[in-house]
């Protein structure tokens, strides 16, 4: 099972900086960033001794868009088989939504919701 964190509302600084705070640089780690660039040198460690695949989707809620971007870019995450996996969202509103989408399956067999972070 990967270990995977949603983090969402406030700023995107914030929420970068709450994954950052995260990280375990032995875990191999994937993140999905909903709407902005992450710029932060943390996420672009060329030395890093575990691997970080870092990648940014167009906002699509998975109630409201049908999560299809989401959808993709967890299924092609997920086939890396991080460790861990954060999943950064804009809009806190949509985390019941997104909780509901991650513990369908066959995301349920996959991923370990754990503790939420609100940026």
């Amino acid at each position: 099972m990967i270990a995977c964190t949603l983090v969402a509302g406030g700023t995107g600084a914030g929420r970068i900086a709450a994954i950052v705070d995260r990280l375990d640089p032995d875990v191999a780690t994937a993140a999905i960033f909903e709407g902005i660039h992450p710029q932060h040198p943390a996420l672009h460690d060329p030395v890093r001794p575990a691997p970080l695949s870092v990648t940014t989707i167009a906002p699509d809620c998975p109630c409201c868009g049908g999560g299809m971007v989401l959808r993709v870019t967890l299924d092609r995450m997920i086939r890396r088989r991080p460790a861990r996996l954060f999943i950064s969202m804009a809009d806190a509103d949509h985390l019941p939504h997104l909780r509901q989408f991650l513990s369908a399956e066959p995301y349920r067999s996959l991923l370990e919701l754990t503790s939420l972070t609100m940026a």
